[in-house]
């Protein structure tokens, strides 16, 4: 099942699972009923992050052009909760985020196009996430966003505790501080 989120490029996937006494089988990925859903990007690299402890925020992370890279992410062990925020100029969801928990109960994926910053939050101990990409990775064309900007208004459910942070995202810049890398234009409706 492809389920469009609050904004419309954001896609929930709920693949089928087929269980008895034994456990489960799923179909994770295929490609033609994923294009279908209007999810088109051919996806060239798997990446898998582990995170022992519960706390762990990664993100929020993008690609620049012409290295930007659509995600699909599925948490395998344990549950977080994932964040994509739009960063296309023009857009009418320009600075809006979805967040959704993603866990290894469901099964869930979300689909992140090309044009939006991805961050999660480990809810549980060992987590393992994994994520499909659009474009391989490429150092040079990696940035960052503030996971804390307050004019983005992610409640990360965190309460009084702080994130398990990398040094890299202590110092992300603010939403009003990045380049127009991405016109909406040019990434609207994509991957």
């Amino acid at each position: 099942m492809f389920e469009r989120l609050a904004i419309s490029d954001i896609i929930l996937v709920t693949p089928k699972r087929h269980g008895d006494d034994r456990g489960f089988f799923a179909e994770t990925y295929r490609e033609q009923d994923y294009r279908d859903a209007g999810i088109a990007g051919r996806f060239v690299q798997d990446n898998h992050a582990y995170s022992k402890d519960a706390g762990v925020l990664r993100g929020l992370h993008y690609q620049i052009p012409p290295h930007a890279q659509g995600k699909l992410v599925s948490c395998l062990h344990g549950e977080i909760l994932d964040v994509a925020v739009d960063l296309r100029r023009g857009s009418p969801t320009y600075g809006q985020h979805v967040s959704i928990r993603l866990s290894a109960n469901t099964g869930q994926q979300l689909f992140v196009p090309a044009g939006f910053a991805h961050g999660y939050l480990t809810l549980t101990e060992e987590c393992h996430v994994q994520y499909k990409v659009t474009a391989y990775y490429d150092q040079g064309s990696e940035y960052g966003l503030a996971w804390n900007d307050p004019s983005l208004g992610i409640d990360w459910h965190l309460g009084d505790r702080s994130p398990i942070l990398s040094d890299k995202d202590r110092a992300q810049p603010l939403l009003e501080d990045l380049p127009a890398y991405f016109d909406y234009a040019a990434y609207s409706g994509e991957d």
